[in-house]
């Protein structure tokens, strides 16, 4: 399947952390654990687009987080973290893993 590249702004934090910068109607910002060669790898994969769009959720808290396994997913990426209020939080079948019934 082939994919539009991202458009997607990365800040470097430092040398395995990347931030997707707070935009648009994000509630935080995106966060990436990852080197230079994985980010090279994904610079232009849609899982960064949906780091942001998780970022969108209500009641997310801190961060929009990928980890070092990220890909893309349905909805949220594969390797996707995000913590969600209990109160007004949502709770995402695709952050608990579609896989699990």
């Amino acid at each position: 399947m082939s994919h539009e590249p991202s458009s997607v702004t990365l800040e470097r934090i430092d040398a395995n952390r990347w931030r997707i910068p707070r935009s648009g109607g994000m509630r935080v910002d995106g966060l990436i654990f990852a080197d230079d060669t994985l980010i090279a790898e994904i610079r232009d994969d849609p899982c960064l687009e949906q780091v942001r769009n998780v970022a969108h959720l209500p009641g997310i808290v801190g961060a929009s987080l990928a980890m070092p396994d990220i890909h893309w997913g349905y909805g949220f990426p594969i390797g996707g973290v995000a913590a969600m209020d209990g109160v007004d939080g949502v709770i995402s079948p695709g952050g608990v893993g579609y896989d699990i019934n």
